[in-house]
């Protein structure tokens, strides 16, 4: 079982295919094996590493650990152990506060940035401000599949709407404090975001329940030069939802960087 000793935790990856390197960070819904429909996709001209978040899949973090403010360090130690020096990130919805964090710290190690779902946990008031609101709204979703696939995908696809809760199963306990990170102002700071020159790409849900297409709007205005998708029919979870567009999108988006 392969496994990267960083920060005093065993974190679990896998690598797949050969090429220029790209990371496939998940969502708190997922693990490694949420990008299933991804990697067959770019494993012909990538070198595709999907990797278990400490607290995730096989990552298993220390009781005493630190969870996901460890998330960012986590990631550059598993690309210093398999010597990677630069890379292309894909990150889904709390992946995005793994990847955006990595690359204000280490921008030089960036080719590219692709937030799928995601605010990044940019700490700027007005989208804190905006996140609280739609949490607290009545017809915000409770459930796991209610928050992260569309009714429409849920009715057409029973079975792939299964195969998510299932993957998602098999992460272990986590305390319901795990994602606070995410809402209160931990992630990377406006100032530092409107200084990054890494290109960006934007992709969002027109469904998305939990990070709307306002809010998806909101992170295009703190994250300069990036472009926003906003992809109709998809929820929270567009790389599963519509990974045929998806990953049209992110190979193009690459193509024009390389």
């Amino acid at each position: 079982m392969p496994t990267a000793r960083v920060n005093g935790i065993n974190l679990y990856y896998e690598v797949h295919g050969q090429g220029p390197a790209v990371v496939f960070a998940h969502g708190a819904g997922g693990n490694h094996l949420s990008w299933w429909q991804q990697v067959p996709a770019f494993a012909p001209r990538y070198s595709c590493i999907v990797f278990d978040h400490r607290s995730y899949g096989l990552s298993v973090d220390d009781p005493a650990g630190v969870g996901l403010r460890g998330f960012v360090d986590d990631l550059r130690g598993l690309l210093d152990h398999l010597g990677i020096r630069q890379v292309y990130l894909v990150a889904q919805s709390m992946g995005g506060f793994t990847c955006l964090g990595f690359a204000v710290r280490w921008p030089e190690r960036v080719k590219a940035l692709v937030l799928a779902d995601t605010t990044g946990g940019i700490a700027d008031v007005q989208l804190l401000r905006r996140q609280q609101e739609r949490r607290r709204s009545p017809d915000y979703p409770r459930g796991l599949l209610d928050r992260t696939l569309s009714p429409g995908f849920r009715r057409r696809y029973p079975q792939r709407a299964f195969l998510y809760a299932q993957v998602s199963s098999l992460n272990p306990p986590r305390p319901d404090t795990f994602l606070e990170p995410l809402w209160n102002g931990e992630g990377p700071k406006a100032e530092e975001v409107a200084r990054l020159r890494v290109p960006v790409l934007l992709i969002g849900g027109q469904e998305d329940p939990l990070t709307t297409p306002e809010i998806m709007r909101l992170v295009q205005t703190l994250i300069p030069g990036s472009r926003l998708v906003l992809v109709p029919g998809a929820g929270h979870s567009v790389y599963w939802e519509k990974p045929g567009v998806f990953n049209r999108l992110v190979q193009a988006f690459f193509e024009r960087i390389e």
